[in-house]
Parts: C-alpha cells; sequence; structure tokens
C-alpha cells in the first residue's frame, strides 16, 4: 500500500467513525473528530447554497458546550436512519491537508413527532494534527440536484 493508500484510508477511518458516532449516539466518539479551532456554519436548509444565508449556532469547538448540545440532541431525538456515501476523497500534495465529499441522508424524529431530515451533500475538511487526522471545517448539508 503506497502512502497515499493509507492517508486515503485514514480519512475514511475518520468519516466512518463520524457515521459510527451518529448511528451509536456516542458524544465523545463525535467530539473525537474536531479540531479546536472547529467552527460550525449551517445554511438555513439544503437549498441555501449561498452563504449570505447561512447561520452559526455553535461558534468555535468546544468540548463541555459542544457535549451538552450533542446528548439534548441524542435524549431528544430517535434516529430513524443514517445513511452516508463517500463520493470523493482528495489529499493536498504535502499530504497535511484533506476533504471527503460524503451524501447524507440522516432522519431524526423529536419526541414530540416532528422529522428532521438532513439529507444532501457535506464537504468535510481535514487537517493532519501529529499523527491524526482533525475536522477543521464542514460545509451544512446542500440539495446540489436543484443545480443540475
Amino acid at each position: 500500500m503506497t502512502n497515499k493508500d493509507n492517508l486515503l484510508e485514514e480519512i475514511r477511518e475518520i468519516v466512518n467513525r463520524e457515521t459510527k458516532a451518529w448511528d451509536t449516539q456516542d458524544v465523545n466518539l463525535l467530539l473525537s473528530i474536531f479540531h479546536p479551532d472547529f467552527v460550525w456554519v449551517w445554511p438555513k436548509d439544503n437549498k441555501s447554497h449561498d452563504p449570505l444565508n447561512w447561520e452559526i449556532d455553535l461558534g468555535k469547538f468546544d468540548y463541555k458546550r459542544w457535549k451538552m448540545v450533542y446528548n439534548d440532541l441524542f435524549s431528544n431525538h430517535i434516529l430513524k436512519h443514517n445513511k452516508r456515501k463517500i463520493i470523493k476523497i482528495e489529499i493536498s500534495k504535502e499530504w497535511n491537508g484533506a476533504f471527503a465529499v460524503v451524501d447524507i441522508d440522516t432522519l431524526w424524529l423529536h419526541k414530540n413527532g416532528q422529522s428532521n431530515n438532513w439529507k444532501g451533500r457535506v464537504c468535510k475538511v481535514y487537517a493532519k494534527v501529529g499523527k491524526e487526522w482533525k475536522l477543521t471545517m464542514h460545509t451544512g448539508v446542500l440539495d446540489y440536484s436543484l443545480l443540475k
């Protein structure tokens, strides 16, 4: 296996680790992927391709605060399904940056019966920090089929 193959496998591993965290609702596993400087911006819906319409709800990654947010999500929602497919992985020529394009269909059902479907395409951006990869940026879920 070449170094590039090893790096591609490392990116697949972190994407799959995140998927496993959602599937098992393991907050600590989910939080293990984030870089300390991560900031998550999110579109108002999966049709909001223009960043002028995006929001920032959580601010910079904070382990304690984000743990509370995800514990709340998991305790108040049932995960009906979580389908994820890696479409593309790119590694920088310096082998210290990467991104993965992933199609997702994650359906949550709130205890009050309201559903929340994260369906579309995301781009997950990673940086090599020491010997491990950390998520540094992530687009919100967008439906690109509308642009074809």
